[in-house]
């Protein structure tokens, strides 16, 4: 039996062009989020320390995206973005482009191979995003966690969603759960985290669905509904994310 290894594209530059290679649960209207086109390649090419990569054997299992950036900068003053994935996306680019010293890393995503789903894997990576981080100095991790269990729930306020807990007094999401037991704390939630338009025959496309009527259209893997605006040619998702905050112990602690 192979041994799983865990390293930064920056480690293994040659894995680079296979983190795509794996097939993953993302459903396909998720793929085509613009900002994501934009930054994926640039988080590779040049945020490569951030960028974690799982193997098995010769195999990529797993993915992870994270960014430095400046979260106490005058401004944001510590404060966690209402818009969430795309905001703190912005930042990080914005703050490597004019020179700012990055303070924070946030999770910009963590994805395991379908196939190698239920063994941990992601809170394994979720670990070594933390400790990569804490071994560049930094004192905390945040993340936009899109909740997994929510597309069962698409009509359920993110609000009392994110904070709904079970009898342990663990959250009732399963992903928002392996957060808390590796440390963290929800700290709030971002409403509009991450925006996907398209025109109602890409949406067709994308989802296998009529998109004929005015107004909200469930779709397999969204965490609320889409909206439909026929006469106007196009649909909107606006996804809701939950923040939560890591704090990490500094290296020389």
């Amino acid at each position: 039996m192979t041994e799983i290894e865990i390293t930064t594209i920056a480690q293994r530059p040659e894995l680079a062009a296979r983190l795509w290679d794996m097939k993953d649960s993302w459903p396909q209207f998720a793929q085509n989020d613009s900002l994501a086109w934009l930054l994926y390649p640039r988080m590779v090419a040049e945020l490569a320390d951030y960028v974690l990569v799982a193997t098995d054997g010769d195999e990529v299992i797993a993915r992870g995206f994270s960014v430095p950036f400046a979260l106490h900068a005058p401004g944001r003053d510590g404060a966690l973005p209402g818009r969430g994935w795309d905001q703190v996306l912005m930042w990080a680019f914005s703050d490597l482009r004019r020179g700012v010293a990055p303070d924070t890393v946030s999770a910009i995503e963590i994805s395991i191979a379908a196939h190698r789903q239920g063994e941990g894997l992601s809170g394994r990576m979720l670990s070594a995003m933390r400790e990569n981080a804490r071994a560049r100095g930094f004192a905390e991790v945040v993340a936009p966690v899109r909740p997994s269990g929510k597309p069962a729930e698409p009509d359920t306020p993110i609000e009392e969603y994110a904070y709904r807990t079970r009898e342990d007094g663990l959250p009732h999401d399963p992903w928002l759960r392996v957060h808390v037991r590796a440390g963290a704390v929800i700290d709030s939630v971002a409403p509009l985290s991450m925006t996907i338009t398209g025109s109602l025959a890409e949406w067709r496309e994308w989802t296998g669905l009529p998109f004929d009527a005015t107004g909200p259209v469930r779709v397999p893997g969204a965490l609320v509904p889409v909206r439909c605006e026929l006469e106007q040619g196009y649909a909107a998702y606006v996804e809701p994310n939950v923040w939560v905050r890591h704090g990490l112990a500094h290296p020389s602690a």
